[in-house]
């Protein structure tokens, strides 16, 4: 084991600090999330805009408060892609640390199995509803459709289902899934078999 005095100083012997941070790798960053990044900065100036006109001017923009609220909401459905591509939501592993290796994986591959079917079905009903509204359905303020705001929710459930796809494939690849090894994560080295893999933990 490695003292402290074994790693690289940070201080030189000019008393001044010389730490060098790592570089920022932006490579694996999923599409979806500089979508939802501009969907937040939006949010963010909206926000800004009516706190301005409410405390500075005395007149605060009506329309901000509404606008906000469906920019966090789309903010929210396509970030949730971001999870179901790190596949990091909230999840159960505590009965696959008893289960037989076979049931577990068999488990986790209905795990997989239903995730898709959800999110088809969300994409599916999302749809539906949106013929059904058509262009009848109006913002309260803004004289824009509802349908804006649906179609969000849906490019944000097609991602979600997108991802679902490619989850369960990356999966059926290497052979476990996060809830049967918790240490696990997608980025996993993929040319690894499972049993070196488990061996390497």
């Amino acid at each position: 084991m490695h003292s402290i005095d074994d790693m690289p100083h940070v201080m030189g012997d000019d008393g001044q600090f010389h730490a060098q941070d790592e570089a920022v790798d932006l490579s694996g960053t999923p599409r979806e999330a500089w979508l939802a990044l501009a969907f937040f900065w939006l949010l963010g100036l909206t926000v800004f805009y009516q706190f301005f006109t409410r405390y500075v001017l005395n007149d605060s923009a009506a329309w901000t408060e509404e606008i906000a609220r469906y920019l966090l909401i789309a903010t929210v459905f396509i970030g949730a892609s971001i999870g179901v591509a790190k596949n990091n939501h909230i999840q159960v592993d505590f009965f696959y640390r008893y289960m037989p290796p076979g049931m577990g994986r068999a488990m986790a591959t209905v795990v997989d199995v239903l995730r898709i079917a959800f999110f088809g079905a969300a994409v599916v009903l999302t749809i539906q509803m949106m013929t059904k509204l058509g262009q009848s359905a109006r913002m309260t303020l803004v004289d824009l459709p509802m349908n804006v705001v649906y179609g969000v929710c849906l490019a944000g459930f097609v991602f979600m289902l997108l991802r679902s796809l490619w989850v369960a494939r990356v999966h059926l690849r290497r052979g476990y899934t996060v809830l049967e090894r918790v240490e696990s994560t997608m980025e996993d080295d993929l040319s690894v078999p499972p049993r070196q893999a488990l061996q390497k933990t």
